[in-house]
């Protein structure tokens, strides 16, 4: 039994981890932004919108098309009746032409379709902005979580050397007649249950850093690094009123909702303008070249062989207005139906503020009732770490049983890991506070 103790001893202290590269939670953020393929995407968009956002794709300027046109056609006929009952003819050519066509007006719907980009152009960027938001959420988080993995994997450890120590004071009070085989076998029981609990807590570990690698957009997710930050539970202090006021301000998924809201009133002109008359000019010209050869015969026996080129020149201006005066309807439909989406967007914005602040309530009681539960854990952790060392003299002195001092033990682990919960769990709401408020980007 001695000697699988110390096999499992060389074990657990053989972990170790070479060359591993140091990472603090900003470093985290900026490879995590640099890798996330949501970010990639949504800055494409945002590319595209800006792209888009041009008074050529508005209209505002004429379109300019040139054509050049070859036209061949042969022609052999044998009519009797024909005052040319055998003709053969040839013709070929060259025709080429500009033609430009400019809306002059069209009741400012080339000023609204601009805007209209505009907008776009701004919720494609409010968008990556979200994308950027949640990018930074899920680092946080995942690396705080590994912070917690790599903190208990230190209360363990503690444990551990607690255990082996009594092992080996166990030993030689056995030695000396001072203690039992069934002691030694007690305390070797619970070193091989701190064993175990150390091997599975490793690998909670090593779970927590690949999450985290996953995060940060890593394609090795076995890379390992030594996580600089240290865990800590200082917070600041948030008012509601306070917090409301930022989160209506800076909020991205509010913002974006009254970008929407704007290209909703856009979108109304749009269809309003088409109550106006379109003026257009256009103008343009083509010039045609042709050769024709002709070879025939006439009844009587003449033969006409013949070839002739033409040319030609032909240019125009014109302008025409158009108005809409009967379709039905449809106009009338396609404003209120605008006005209406125009109505859905204010209503959106509404029902989204009403459920932020709601949640944002929520958040902050719950962010309020965690801060007093890490005092509380963290008072409760003193107490344990004290009669933990209480024990280890008494259980030395033989004043308390192997057992009160593995309950101690337990109790001491239990303690450590609702502390641990404590802060992640205040870590994890204050970055959801701080996301509601639009605090995680600026």
């Amino acid at each position: 039994m001695r000697q699988n103790i110390i096999q499992l001893f060389f074990i657990l202290t053989s972990f170790s981890l070479f060359g591993q590269e140091n990472l603090s939670l900003s470093q985290a953020i900026e490879m995590g932004l640099n890798n996330s393929f949501q970010i990639q995407i949504s800055e494409v968009n945002t590319q595209i919108a800006q792209n888009n956002n041009n008074w050529g794709m508005s209209g505002k300027y004429p379109t300019v098309n040139f054509s050049i046109t070859l036209p061949n056609s042969f022609t052999d006929q044998n009519n009797p009746t024909s005052f040319l009952p055998e003709l053969s003819a040839f013709s070929t050519g060259l025709t080429p032409a500009i033609e430009a066509q400019w809306v002059l007006f069209d009741g400012y719907r080339v000023r609204f379709t601009k805007q209209q980009f505009e907008k776009l152009e701004e919720l494609a960027q409010g968008e990556a902005k979200v994308a950027v938001e949640n990018t930074i959420q899920a680092i946080i988080l995942a690396y705080q979580a590994a912070l917690i993995q790599k903190e208990q994997i230190r209360v363990l450890e503690t444990v551990l050397d607690l255990s082996r120590d009594r092992i080996k004071y166990e030993q030689v009070k056995l030695e000396f007649g001072q203690s039992g085989k069934f002691n030694l076998l007690q305390i070797q029981d619970a070193y091989l249950s701190d064993s175990t609990n150390y091997l599975i807590q490793k690998n909670t570990y090593e779970i927590a850093l690949r999450n985290l690698n996953l995060a940060m957009g890593l394609d090795d997710l076995s890379s390992t690094f030594t996580l600089t930050d240290q865990l800590n539970f200082e917070t600041s202090s948030y008012t509601l009123e306070d917090l409301k006021d930022k989160m209506f301000s800076n909020n991205q998924s509010i913002n974006n909702l009254l970008i929407n809201k704007e290209l909703s009133n856009i979108q109304t002109k749009i269809q309003e303008s088409q109550n106006y008359p379109r003026i257009a000019i256009g103008a343009g010209g083509n010039y045609n070249l042709s050769n024709s050869t002709v070879n025939a015969n006439t009844r009587e026996g003449f033969k006409l062989d013949t070839s002739a080129t033409i040319k030609s020149l032909n240019a125009f201006l014109n302008v025409t207005a158009t108005y809409n005066i009967f379709d039905g309807g449809v106009r009338k439909r396609q404003i209120e139906n605008a006005k209406l989406n125009e109505m859905v967007a204010g209503l959106q914005i509404d029902e989204l503020k009403r459920t932020l602040s709601g949640q944002l309530e929520n958040t902050l009681a719950t962010f309020n009732n965690q801060r007093q539960l890490v005092l509380l854990t963290q008072n409760l952790i003193e107490n344990a770490e004290e009669n933990l060392r209480i024990a280890d003299e008494r259980f030395k002195g033989g004043l308390i049983t192997s057992f009160d001092y593995r309950t101690i033990q337990l109790n001491f682990i239990n303690a450590s890991q609702a502390r641990l919960n404590a802060i992640f769990n205040l870590k994890t709401t204050e970055t959801d506070l701080i996301k509601l408020i639009g605090g995680l980007i600026r």
